[in-house]
C-alpha cells in the first residue's frame, strides 16, 4: 500500500508593503531612544512627585455668586499619593452634601460647588490639602450679589395726635441698596421731628409729635445695581 505524501507547510506570505520594521533603521532606533527617554522622564517625574508634599499649582480665585445660582471654586494642585481634601468657610469645615459638593475633575483639579446661592454664602473659603509628606492650603472669597428687595413692608397704622409713629421695613440686597421714603409721592425732607434710619437689614421712619397733617400714604423703596423694590403703608392721625 502506498503512503500519502506528508502535507507541506504553507509558505508564509510576505507582509504587505509598509508593514515591516527594520530595527537597524536609524529612524527606528532614534524613535526607540526617544520613547525610552520619555519613559525614564515620566518615571523620574512620578518618583519626585511621590516624595514631595502637596503644592498649589493654580490658586483659588474670588468668584461672584448671584442669588439663587451656583458658584464654583477651582484649584489645581500637585499631590501624590491621593491627598485628603478639606474645604471650609470662615474657618468652619464644609461637609460634602446637597449644599456643598466636593468635585474631583482630574488628578490635579479639585473644586467646591456652592449651590442655591444666598447672602449667607458671602465669606472666605479655604482648601486644605494633606498627604503623608505634608500639607498646603489656599483661600479666596465668594462675593454674593442679591437684588434689592423688601422682605417685609411697613404696616399701616392709626395714631392719636401728638403720639410718635414708627414705620419699619425689613430690607436686603448686596451691594447694599439705596433706601428712600416718600409721603404721598414726594420725598420726605428730614428734620428733628420726621426722619428715617437705615440699618443693614431694616429701615425705620419716625414721626414725632404727629399731627393730622402727617396722615397719608408712606412708601419705602430700595434699589441697587441688580434691581429695586418698594412697599407702602397708610398712616392716619386723629
Amino acid at each position: 500500500m502506498s503512503k500519502a505524501a506528508p502535507a507541506k507547510k504553507p509558505t508564509p506570505s510576505a507582509p504587505p508593503p509598509g508593514c515591516t520594521i527594520d530595527i537597524n533603521d536609524p529612524q527606528v532606533q532614534s524613535a526607540a531612544i526617544r520613547i525610552q527617554a520619555s519613559y525614564r522622564g515620566h518615571r523620574s517625574r512620578k518618583e519626585l512627585r511621590e516624595k514631595g508634599p502637596p503644592r498649589v499649582l493654580e490658586p483659588l480665585k474670588d468668584v461672584v455668586l448671584i442669588e439663587g445660582s451656583a458658584a464654583k471654586l477651582t484649584c489645581r494642585i500637585s499631590a501624590f499619593p491621593d491627598p485628603f481634601i478639606r474645604w471650609s468657610k470662615d474657618g468652619k469645615e464644609l461637609r460634602d452634601g446637597p449644599k456643598y459638593r466636593y468635585i474631583f475633575e482630574d488628578p490635579d483639579v479639585v473644586a467646591l460647588v456652592v449651590r442655591d446661592g444666598e447672602l449667607a454664602d458671602l465669606g472666605q473659603y479655604s482648601i486644605n490639602v494633606t498627604n503623608p509628606f505634608g500639607q498646603c492650603s489656599d483661600s479666596a472669597r465668594i462675593l454674593v450679589e442679591v437684588p434689592a428687595k423688601i422682605q417685609k413692608g411697613p404696616d399701616s397704622t392709626k395714631a392719636r395726635k401728638g403720639a410718635t409713629v414708627t414705620l419699619c421695613a425689613e430690607i436686603m440686597g448686596e451691594p447694599a441698596p439705596d433706601v428712600g421714603w416718600t409721603k404721598d409721592g414726594k420725598d420726605i425732607e428730614e428734620d428733628d421731628r420726621v426722619f428715617f434710619e437705615i440699618g443693614s437689614t431694616n429701615t425705620t421712619l419716625t414721626i414725632r409729635r404727629s399731627t393730622p397733617e402727617d396722615s397719608g400714604k408712606y412708601e419705602v423703596f430700595v434699589e441697587n445695581c441688580l434691581g429695586m423694590d418698594q412697599s407702602f403703608a397708610r398712616v392716619d392721625v386723629a
